[in-house]
């Protein structure tokens, strides 16, 4: 009888209690330890059947694991239960002491619920506490914050009675036991899980970075990281190969410098607004030889974090010849294809950018109208370069202003609305008339001398120039010689006047030049200087052939198109041819 054997039967107990919660501890995985869970109840505590109800996600509870009938394990295992079913048999029955204790007598209204479970046959009790098949014992685990984490069933107790005391607070202990072991189970499976998950995701992290340095250190064109504000925002913090060799400078060396210190001085506003925020722009880096080299700077901004570091992703494409190229076609666009000279529309384009519509009523010398013009302005000594503004080559060969807006290409003034800010457009060609309170204003009105007469006047002088005896050449000696005939000239023409001055070819045998500053005695003695450069004999072929040059002296003004000024020197170049023999112009 239990009661008698009381003292040995705890003993026992107490030994295989220890020895199968031990074991509990060594199973490695979750399904291992339900598994050891069952074993240990049908092993060590007397049952000859015993089962797991494990709480999923979803509430619900799913038989996780089976010990003690293989035909049963293979009907039940996996099934599920609804939250609601077991809620109800949790408060059936009897407490003992946190096992639920369910009769056969109230068992019987739980034979429809949706709950797995297992029927065993036998024969009816034959005294109080004896076990019958249709009696169930339940042992409840929760986790350490009182969840509920599933729940243990047991049947038929190889002693054939109802637990006593004792073997039901063994079976308490060893649910309590359970639990633990449980929840450490699922704490390692969830910490296996997400030290998985961390190592994929740094392999896909080192992945990535491998294949954004590999991208970034082979890329065919320019790559660059740069800092993002603070006191070094812009400085090169890494560049590839392929930016080091179209620089010409080393990776080391690069690392010093911003993009600030390499870009062209002129290109320096385009690289503070492209840099700013990311964009696009095409300016130009410096090399290390001294040259600049044409690049399409592409940026990006990169965060490390929501609030982290920001830097500059850079891609810097090399587009040194297709600008190249668009020069050479502005170039072609402007300029005679024979003998490079600025041909008819680009004359046009420079006399006419000298121009307004509005004659100049109130007369004055250069010196005063410039006085007038550019008064209380630092650094002008009223007498640049020839009688007008100093230029200097741009990055395409031409000359450029020395400012924007100031003067242009051989000495024109571009747009005085730039260079002066407030001003009127001066009434350019396409621009409603400007009113102006006085004789001067910001606009230096382009002037001639009233006669032939020096008086002192500076001004805009055309020289339009006609070629004598070239027609002749060319139908004797061929196109191939006149062409070469042409080219001479042109290049005699041009040595033969000052850097800011301008020769361009009008058409066939006709050549213009524009020389600002000039007054009535020295444009004639220009067109001289210049007619005595073009009679020399020309050698071609060993051919040796001469041309002479009628040049006729015009004058541009305000008030005036660029074609009335040109057809003014025009009229008076076939004055001048008239006026002498055939001969005699042949001769010069």
């Amino acid at each position: 009888m239990e009661t008698e054997s009381e003292p040995y039967v705890r003993l026992a107990t107490l030994r295989q209690l220890h020895r199968v919660v031990a074991e509990l501890n060594t199973a490695r995985s979750l399904a291992d330890t339900l598994q050891t869970v069952v074993d240990g109840i049908v092993v060590g505590l007397g049952y000859e059947l015993a089962c797991v109800n494990l709480v999923r996600p979803d509430g619900d509870l799913v038989v996780a694991a089976f010990a003690g009938d293989p035909a049963a394990e293979a009907l039940i295992t996996g099934r599920v239960g609804s939250r609601a079913s077991w809620e109800r048999r949790l408060t059936m029955g009897e407490n003992w002491d946190g096992l639920r204790f369910i009769p056969h007598t109230e068992g019987w209204v739980l034979m429809e619920d949706d709950v797995p479970q297992w029927h065993t046959d036998g024969p009816d009790p034959r005294f109080e506490d004896e076990w019958h098949p249709e009696d169930r014992l339940y042992a409840p685990m929760y986790a350490s914050g009182g969840e509920l984490l599933g729940v243990i069933s047991v049947d038929r107790p190889r002693n054939g009675r109802r637990p006593g005391a004792w073997g039901r607070e063994a079976l308490q202990m060893y649910a309590f036991q359970a639990a633990i072991a449980i929840s450490n189970a699922r704490l390692r499976a969830n910490m296996q899980r997400a030290l998985v998950r961390l190592e994929r995701e740094q392999q896909a992290l080192r992945a990535s970075e491998e294949s954004f340095r590999q991208a970034f250190e082979y890329a065919p064109s320019g790559m660059a990281i740069a800092e993002m504000g603070g006191d070094q925002h812009g400085r090169l913090l890494r560049t590839n190969d392929a930016l080091c060799r179209l620089l010409g400078r080393p990776a080391s060396v690069l690392r010093r410098y911003s993009f600030s210190d390499l870009v062209h001085p002129e290109d320096i506003g385009t690289l503070l607004r492209t840099s700013a925020e990311g964009g696009r722009a095409e300016l130009r880096l410096g090399r290390r030889d001294g040259t600049y080299v044409w690049v399409s700077l592409r940026n990006s901004v990169v965060a490390d974090a929501a609030d982290g570091p920001r830097f500059l992703l850079t891609h810097v494409e090399d587009i040194e010849e297709r600008k190249r190229h668009e020069l050479q076609l502005a170039h072609r666009a402007s300029h005679d294809s024979l003998t490079g000279l600025p041909n008819s529309a680009e004359l046009r384009a420079r006399l006419g950018a000298r121009l307004c519509r509005r004659p100049q009523s109130v007369r004055a010398s250069a010196i005063e109208a410039l006085d007038a013009a550019f008064e209380g302005r630092d650094g002008y000594d009223g007498h640049a370069a020839h009688g007008g503004h100093a230029a200097h080559a741009g990055h395409d060969g031409h000359p450029v202003g020395a400012e924007a807006g100031g003067a242009g290409e051989h000495g024109f003034q571009v747009d005085a609305s730039d260079r002066y800010p407030g001003a009127d457009p001066f009434e350019f060609p396409g621009a409603p008339p400007a009113p102006s309170d006085g004789p001067y204003d910001h606009h230096v009105h382009t002037v001639a001398p009233a006669t032939d007469i020096d008086d002192g006047t500076k001004g805009l002088a055309v020289l339009f120039c006609d070629l004598d005896g070239f027609k002749s050449i060319n139908d004797r000696f061929g196109h191939h010689t006149g062409d070469a005939v042409l080219i001479e000239v042109a290049r005699r023409l041009t040595t033969g006047v000052r850097d800011g001055d301008t020769v361009a070819r009008l058409g066939g045998d006709e050549f213009v030049v524009l020389a600002d500053g000039l007054g009535a005695a020295d444009a004639a003695d220009l067109a001289v200087r210049l007619r005595n450069a073009i009679i020399p004999p020309i050698r071609v072929d060993g051919r040796a052939v001469r041309v002479g040059a009628s040049f006729g002296i015009g004058w541009a003004s305000c008030g005036m198109s660029a074609d009335e000024v040109l057809r003014s020197a025009d009229q008076r170049m076939y004055i001048e041819k008239r006026s002498r023999s055939k001969a005699h112009r042949r001769a010069g």
